[in-house]
């Protein structure tokens, strides 16, 4: 994607980019080393200060740089990089990396580009990036898996969110992905509007 299509996000606007909850790339670096991996189950959980909660399993080498360095990024994946998804989401960085000495972006020839505020490699092609910070609770961390961040920075692909709304029409490859299991995906879906009914 050329960065002409990249826009920064109001941070009172970053919880939309997750609010339909799309399938996300979570990537984090530390000590020269990175990684990014592939987590269904995230989502927004305020707005000002935007905060996200994501799930990431002990047995995960994004979760141990994530841990070490206090942030990461969560990329938006496309159904253009269904194939990505499905790859950086059942394959070990931390395996690649001790066996070959490359990273997974390295390994699949993944381009990415630097954040304005953290160390961790943005994805290209995504549509939506949200830079965060890590809120300390090792309780959580520990006993479900489940870690919360502040987001402090954010931006999304115009051609698909611009005004604080989604708007994929004309833009199939370009949906957001939303995983069932097994290597299967859904695309986001055409919009429908609620109307309050009157009683």
């Amino acid at each position: 994607m050329s960065v002409s299509h990249r826009r920064p996000v109001p941070l009172s606007k970053a919880y939309r980019l997750l609010n339909h909850g799309p399938t996300v790339l979570v990537s984090a670096a530390h000590d020269g080393q990175r990684n990014i991996m592939a987590a269904a189950w995230a989502m927004p959980l305020d707005f000002e200060p935007p905060k996200i909660a994501v799930v990431l399993d002990k047995s995960t080498w994004t979760r141990q740089l994530l841990e070490a360095s206090g942030t990461f990024v969560l990329n938006v994946p496309c159904a253009a990089q269904a194939d990505i998804v499905q790859t950086v989401g059942s394959t070990s960085g931390l395996e690649l990396t001790q066996e070959q000495g490359r990273d997974k972006f390295d390994t699949y020839g993944l381009q990415v580009f630097t954040g304005e505020q953290v160390e961790a490699p943005m994805l290209e092609g995504c549509v939506a990036w949200l830079e965060c910070r890590l809120l300390p609770e090792p309780g959580n961390h520990q006993q479900y898996d489940l870690f919360l961040a502040e987001v402090i920075a954010a931006q999304a692909d115009e051609r698909v969110f611009s005004d604080g709304r989604w708007h994929f029409e004309g833009q199939d490859a370009l949906r957001t992905l939303h995983h069932v299991a097994g290597g299967h995906f859904l695309k986001i879906g055409d919009p429908v509007d609620g109307k309050t009914l009157q009683p």
